[in-house]
């Protein structure tokens, strides 16, 4: 892993069962951040619900051996209405995870009030209120079409400012909850 002091890669995620967002940041020195790349994995082609875990742990995968993240954060669910649509939401950030624990990259889940208000300064910030932050900051040319490639890039640049994987309390990580309770995890 790179030092906090030189440079590391965070990887940051949307979940969702028809567009799942993806944000990948390069943090240099103690306060440079670039851009590397962000983006959405389309599942709304596919009809199977197994089918489109089975593509969310491929292009997961893909990124994590593509950008060699330190860090993966991600939204954690937030609570609905919709129980079924919980569940699937569940299981695709599940899937995310998994991917990520197979390279041992640490994971951080962040309330979604949390990246809006780290983003914008607001927790109840629109979609497109992130977006307009993230594109004055980082300043690509157009705003994406689907908001969950900002939405996860916000993910990304909440952790920056959370200080990081090393910088949270080590209970947060799922590696370090599963290294540390190997019996509760079958």
């Amino acid at each position: 892993m790179k030092t906090l002091e030189t440079e590391r890669i965070i990887l940051g995620v949307d979940p969702g069962t028809r567009f799942m967002g993806f944000g990948v940041l390069q943090v240099q020195g103690k306060n440079k951040l670039q851009l590397l790349q962000f983006g959405v994995i389309n599942l709304s082609k596919y009809a199977n619900q197994e089918i489109k875990l089975k593509k969310i742990f491929e292009k997961i995968t893909g990124l994590l051996e593509e950008y060699l993240p330190d860090e993966m954060a991600i939204e954690a669910p937030f609570h609905g209405k919709n129980v079924q649509s919980m569940l699937k939401l569940g299981r695709a950030q599940g899937v995310a995870m998994a991917a990520a624990l197979m390279r041992e990259v640490p994971i951080i889940e962040y309330a979604p009030k949390k990246i809006k208000q780290s983003v914008t300064g607001n927790g109840n910030a629109s979609k497109e209120q992130v977006a307009a932050m993230l594109k004055s900051q980082f300043k690509f040319e157009e705003t994406p079409e689907l908001l969950d490639a900002t939405d996860a890039l916000a993910v990304a640049v909440c952790h920056y400012y959370q200080g990081g994987a090393t910088q949270v309390s080590q209970t947060k990580s799922w590696a370090a909850f599963i290294s540390k309770n190997p019996d509760r995890v079958k």
